[in-house]
């Protein structure tokens, strides 16, 4: 068996401002903050949205069900850019604090 202790290190909450390392590609962490973001949102979105009739106006049907999919993943990504619930910047932050932990570089 894997000696799994090396996996089950305790969170530290600081209350300052992590450190950028020096290798660190914060457009990429930053980049991928975001995407984890808008992935969440969207499937938030999915959720909310799953029992709401299709409206009878625009005539509903399985076009609108797939265009309602597109719209809520738009929606997600704008919520995403916003950054108005943190997840995102929370990703950011893990992302550049094991890069200096480990001392790697996002491909």
């Amino acid at each position: 068996m894997s000696d799994t202790s090396s996996l089950l290190t305790p969170l530290t909450v600081t209350s300052s401002a992590p450190t950028v390392p020096n290798n660190a590609d914060v457009a990429a962490a930053k980049k991928a903050g975001q995407d984890f973001e808008a992935f969440f949102l969207s499937q938030a979105f999915e959720n909310m949205f799953a029992g709401v009739a299709a409206d009878p106006l625009f005539g509903g049907g399985n076009g609108e069900s797939v265009y309602r999919s597109l719209l809520l993943q738009e929606y997600s990504k704008v919520a995403a850019q916003s950054g108005t619930t943190g997840i995102g910047d929370e990703v950011t932050r893990e992302i550049l604090r094991m890069q200096s932990n480990r001392g790697t570089k996002l491909q």
